[in-house]
């Protein structure tokens, strides 16, 4: 199936705020146990390394827990956030530039089941309810931080072609959460599928502006 096919490690070898946009539209794939489980990305957050104050490689920041992001565009970067989430992220650009783009919310395509038993979902979902948000897309696939540094373009983890978002359906807007960086906060770097449903919360205004 054409849409399951990996994306080329080039795909990533781009700026982080270009691959956001094209991720849109994309398929998550992830193999456990000998079932796919698979997510169309609809919701994204670009990270631009050392210049932006919310990027973990801001000024250059280097430590055992974010070495990953320093790898060529491609790989994963896997960390775990507030002691109980973790948030996956495709690494973008050339070696050690330090950008990625946080994948924020995917829509189900296939495994929904294997999905529930993951986030103990006992009900039926409502649109969001199984991976609307980071942390609950990476606890949907059963993504941890064992897949910190795999390569997207192979199994058990990769973003398949999928059938990509029109730029007529892409709305951009400053990113959530990230109110200590300054005028980086501001910078209109998360994007997602307009009317989509299974988006984090809340919604972006869309925005003209552009980061420095």
């Amino acid at each position: 199936m054409s849409r399951l096919r990996p994306l080329p490690s080039s795909f990533y070898r781009r700026p982080a705020e270009v691959v956001a946009r094209d991720l849109l539209g994309r398929w998550l794939v992830h193999e456990v146990m000998g079932e796919r489980l698979v997510l169309r990305l609809v919701e994204t957050e670009a990270y631009l390394g050392a210049p932006d104050r919310a990027s973990h490689a801001w000024g250059g920041r280097r430590t055992p827990r974010n070495e990953s992001l320093y790898l060529p565009g491609g790989h994963a970067y896997v960390y775990f956030i507030y002691g109980m989430h973790f948030c996956l992220n495709a690494v973008t650009g050339t070696r050690d530039v330090g950008s990625a783009v946080l994948l924020r919310a995917g829509e189900p395509v296939e495994g929904e089941e294997r999905m529930r038993a993951h986030r103990a979902w006992p009900r039926p979902p409502r649109p969001g309810d199984l991976a609307g948000g980071p942390g609950k897309l990476c606890q949907a696939l059963g993504v941890g931080r064992e897949l910190d540094g795999a390569l997207l373009d192979r199994s058990p983890l990769w973003i398949a072609r999928g059938t990509p978002a029109a730029p007529e359906e892409i709305v951009a807007g400053p990113r959530i959460g990230v109110d200590y960086a300054g005028e980086a906060a501001a910078w209109p770097l998360r994007f997602l599928v307009r009317g989509n449903r299974h988006v984090s919360k809340p919604w972006p205004k869309a925005t003209s502006s552009s980061p420095a």
